[in-house]
């Protein structure tokens, strides 16, 4: 009886350890998974068109729990100052001194200038991490099926190939894949977009994935569905009388099409928050929210009226900080502790270090990028700060710009005077950039005309030597 009851007894324990055991593995591997990884980024969304930011005209509830939860950096940049070269930035880590794409290069019938084959990307870089990456909105780096084809880079992608097609929000069509989705012109595509981007994080709840969410919201033109607009045509009715055109359908009241383009994307963001926590995955996904450059003046937009800017100087195409300043917070519950605020100087070139870190793996050799990752989890003794931030834009006669410290140095018509006057300013002092203090400070002046030299580096389609 004894024996048996010994038996019995030492059976029980045997099968409890196994059970701790399993228990234990099971435990281990899901804290030793490599955290989910959402970047959502707006489309000519300036630095004061979020609630949270400083937007009193309408609000964005879902963006400002965001914040709330989560870290809100006040000097953010982007890559540049419009659309394909920041998204060149992001993917490769490296700033338009150095990207291989630095502007706006159209093709036809639809895309833009594709990037080689070759070329080594964040997707690619966490492909190889582990992660199975998806892309949910406008690409603009590389036509269909050419070297840079979205689906060369990402395991799935839906939107807009083309930029330039990407202006109407009601387009003949979209592309799943490397498939072409016909439309009938009357869907709304932000919508569509945003249910795939959706579906994706539910196809793979079990795995690390990476979503890049590069919505189109609120590039012109400005279209939204009436349940949307309609509030705001109440609410501004001054405007009745404007009339907005760009690509598509003809608005009236684009001001207010505008704040119900915001509201909307809020939205969609609030979706995505609320799906993580459905799927019991909210805890193991970081998720980042910015834009990809300043506000626009486009299809009606008025952002004078909306403050789209805040307290920057400039707008979309622009070297001053409205131009390439951006709003960007991120959430991590348990990570990041909540309703934090960083103003350490980063930029939309600093993505792809703060990812490999993020996946475990090592930081590329040869990109411009920082992590970021410290000041993410709020230790910034630990974050590594850069010398200086530089952009280069071959638009409009050709401008640079060098962010150092506190200190903000502006050059403008590069193309005619490449030794032309740099403008200086004091961004403690001054974030408006109304002072040009440059006479006062000129050994800050002369570090910044070398940071621009030394910053912009050959290439062969950018340059602003005088075009012939």
């Amino acid at each position: 009886m004894q024996k048996s009851m010994f038996g019995y007894l030492r059976a029980v324990f045997l099968f409890a350890m196994v059970v701790m055991t399993i228990g234990a593995q099971v435990a281990s591997a899901a804290s030793a998974r490599k955290p989910n990884i959402i970047y959502i980024m707006a489309d000519d969304l300036g630095y004061g068109d979020l609630s949270c930011f400083g937007q009193t005209k309408f609000s964005t509830p879902n963006l400002d729990r965001l914040a709330k939860e989560g870290v809100t950096f006040t000097d953010y940049y982007a890559g540049s100052t419009v659309c394909a070269p920041t998204r060149c930035v992001l993917m490769t880590g490296l700033h338009t001194g150095h990207a291989y794409v630095r502007g706006n290069r159209e093709i036809k019938p639809e895309g833009q200038a594709p990037m080689p084959a070759d070329i080594f990307t964040l997707p690619r870089m966490l492909k190889k991490a582990g992660y199975v990456t998806g892309m949910f909105g406008k690409w603009g780096l590389g036509g269909p099926g050419s070297t840079s084809d979205p689906m060369r880079h990402f395991d799935v992608f839906y939107g807009y190939n083309c930029q330039r097609l990407a202006h109407s929000f009601y387009p003949t069509h979209l592309w799943s894949n490397d498939k072409k989705v016909p439309m009938d012109g009357k869907t709304y595509s932000a919508d569509l977009i945003a249910e795939q981007a959706l579906q994706f994080i539910r196809d793979h709840k079990d795995e690390p994935f990476f979503a890049f969410l590069p919505y189109t919201i609120p590039h012109a033109a400005m279209h939204v569905p009436a349940d949307d607009h309609d509030p705001f045509r109440k609410k501004f009715p001054q405007f009745e009388d404007v009339i907005g055109k760009y690509s598509g359908p003809v608005v009236t009241n684009p001001v207010a099409a505008f704040a119900g383009m915001v509201t909307r994307m809020d939205r969609h963001v609030g979706d995505v928050m609320a799906l993580l926590k459905t799927l019991g995955i909210d805890d193991n996904t970081i998720v980042s929210f910015t834009s990809d450059n300043g506000p626009h003046h486009e299809g009606g937009h008025k952002p004078d009226f909306f403050d789209s800017n805040g307290p920057l100087r400039g707008y979309k195409r622009d070297l001053y900080e409205g131009g390439i300043r951006v709003p960007f917070m991120a959430r991590w519950p348990g990570r990041i502790a909540p309703g934090r605020t960083s103003s350490h100087p980063c930029a939309m070139w600093d993505v792809m270090p703060t990812c490999a870190e993020l996946a475990g793996i090592d930081i590329p050799e040869g990109i411009d990028g920082i992590s970021y990752l410290p000041s993410l989890l709020g230790q910034p003794e630990k974050q590594q700060a850069h010398e200086y931030l530089y952009w280069a834009f071959y638009e409009q006669g050709g401008k640079q710009a060098v962010r150092k410290g506190r200190w903000k140095a502006v050059r403008r018509n590069v193309r005619k005077a490449p030794n032309g006057p740099i403008e200086l300013y004091d961004l403690s002092k001054d974030l408006g950039e109304t002072k040009n203090v440059a006479a006062a400070h000129p050994e800050i002046i002369q570090q910044m005309r070398g940071h621009m030299e030394n910053a912009d580096g050959p290439s062969p389609h950018w340059s602003f030597a005088p075009k012939r």
